[in-house]
């Protein structure tokens, strides 16, 4: 009744769950952070059963975890005896594809708590930015702090300006993004200069390309930005930075 929950999505391609570990220790971080009592699931038996009956061992899709601290009266505190009540299930999603794609998105002010690197269940603000962007026609909403942008109401954004490639720094104003932390990889192995580091509303002007990157995004090219009902930046192509790191995520996801 509160939001007083986790929650984890693990990508798969051909039933094959993609960076499982990763995202299991992403989870059991933001169930540490709440204080949330562990759970004695073998997660990894979870999501392969999942999988399973939902029918999808040679298909794409996503596994979706849900841990919520348990059903308890309702207080404004933690209950002594509840025990975390868990949800998990399998759903199909098309994955293949997403470097033919280019999203149009929408920055708007970002008017979330300070500890986005929880990957709580309480996401309202995350969710009316985002309609604002759906309702006006946009794939995301770009979200910024000041002027810093951060990232968006359910991916993580790179900028790419002379060959090198910037992103928020992590940190609680971030979640730390699975995607995010290979993309951040892959730089590294292709020689790609990379920095955490943030980029402003005012940078764009010079800025020559942006990608989101997610579970389920995985690496998307922006061919446009708007804020306040300007254009703040536009691109009529997916970027040559941008189109390297697409190849390179490509080949990890042939390797599972």
């Amino acid at each position: 009744m509160l939001g007083d929950g986790i929650y984890e999505v693990i990508p798969f391609y051909g039933g094959k769950p993609f960076l499982l570990q990763e995202h299991l220790d992403r989870l059991l971080y933001s169930l540490r952070e709440v204080e949330m009592k562990p759970t004695t699931i073998c997660w990894e038996d979870v999501i392969k059963a999942a999988i399973a009956q939902t029918g999808l061992l040679q298909e794409g899709g996503a596994v979706y975890i849900q841990v919520s601290r348990g059903a308890a009266p309702r207080t404004h505190f933690f209950p002594e005896q509840a025990e975390p009540t868990v949800l998990c299930y399998a759903y199909p999603l098309q994955l293949a594809g997403f470097e033919h794609k280019r999203a149009k998105v929408l920055a708007l002010e970002d008017k979330r708590w300070h500890r986005c690197d929880i990957k709580s269940t309480s996401l309202m603000a995350n969710v009316l930015a985002n309609n604002e962007a759906h309702r006006n026609g946009y794939q995301e909403a770009l979200l910024y702090r000041g002027s810093i942008f951060t990232e968006g109401t359910h991916t993580s954004v790179f900028f790419v300006k002379q060959g090198r490639v910037f992103t928020h720094p992590q940190g609680p104003h971030i979640l730390p993004g699975i995607t995010r932390m290979e993309v951040i990889a892959i730089c590294k192995e292709l020689g790609i200069n990379i920095e955490e580091k943030p980029i402003c509303l005012d940078d764009l002007s010079t800025i020559d390309e942006v990608f989101l990157t997610g579970t389920t995004t995985q690496v998307l090219a922006v061919d446009q930005i708007d804020h306040k009902k300007n254009v703040v930046f536009q691109r009529a192509d997916i970027g040559p930075i941008t189109q390297k790191i697409q190849e390179a995520f490509k080949q990890r996801l042939s390797l599972i």
